[in-house]
């Protein structure tokens, strides 16, 4: 967009090839982060929607660009915008909280996140957060999706935005897997009541599916990913999850990742997340 003009609010999206950087070489031995990854999640250039470009560009998944677009906190080359469909290019001066965003190589990867970890890129009232496990310089990561401070197991963090919202968004079903173990065992009576589901505090939580492992241990399938889901599920029955783990998304499981650790994810790999 020429910068004498104001942002086109209408227009399709034309693509073109989008070239990328050289990853950034940290000094320190650490593991690189590839971005391999599937072609239509890459695949940038021409104008686009802000909240798209916004998402691109590792801010967060797109559905949380709009909110922060409509909050009136980007200005793009020079006047405040607030409609996340603005049409913008790379060539366009886009800035967040006083910071040019860019369009950056893309980044995946898996931790195995501990349980007293937050998600959070920052909380006045807990110093520990899951980007203090994976440091990469000149990155800027997100969660997609979350897992409470007192849960732990697979996570992934990214810088993109499509990537996340294919992940979250409740339309794409993508399948979250969690081993749970509670302070009593589940009565046949209380497993059917979370089958059908329940209603808390104004919304309808119900698993995807729920099975019995062993006593006090049961195997859970969530489809959507509501704050404190399965916990919820479990206190309705008098219950209280004492370990909650998540062993997989999609079809892409931690494997022998240890606890506290990261590494990249492959190409195949992300196709397994999206299974």
């Amino acid at each position: 967009m020429n910068k004498n003009k104001q942002p086109k609010k209408t227009g399709s999206a034309k693509r073109d090839g989008h070239k990328q950087r050289r990853p950034y070489k940290s000094k320190k031995r650490v593991p690189t982060a590839k971005t391999n990854h599937p072609k239509e999640l890459t695949e940038v250039g021409g104008e686009m929607r802000l909240s798209r470009f916004m998402s691109l560009a590792g801010v967060a998944s797109r559905r949380t660009c709009d909110e922060i677009i409509a909050s009136g906190a980007v200005t793009v080359n020079g006047a405040v915008i607030i409609a996340p469909g603005t049409k913008v290019t790379t060539e366009d001066t886009i800035i967040l909280n006083g910071q040019r965003l860019s369009l950056e190589e893309k980044t995946y990867i898996m931790l195995n996140k501990p349980v007293g970890y937050i998600c959070s890129a920052a909380d006045p009232n807990n110093e520990k957060t899951v980007y203090d496990l994976v440091r990469l310089p000149n990155i800027r990561l997100f969660s997609a999706g979350r897992l409470d401070l007192n849960s732990e197991g697979l996570l992934i963090l990214t810088n993109d935005g499509d990537y996340a919202d294919k992940l979250m968004h409740p339309r794409y079903g993508t399948e979250k897997k969690y081993r749970v173990r509670t302070n009593k065992g589940l009565t046949p009576e209380d497993i059917d009541a979370i089958r059908n589901g329940i209603y808390d505090m104004g919304e309808f939580l119900k698993p995807k599916s729920l099975k019995k492992i062993k006593e006090k241990e049961y195997f859970f399938i969530m489809a959507e990913g509501k704050k404190r889901e399965i916990r919820r599920l479990i206190l309705s029955t008098g219950k209280k999850v004492i370990q909650l783990r998540r062993v997989a998304i999609g079809d892409l499981t931690l494997g022998s990742l240890p606890l506290g650790k990261w590494r990249t994810i492959s190409r195949d790999e992300i196709n397994q997340s999206l299974a």
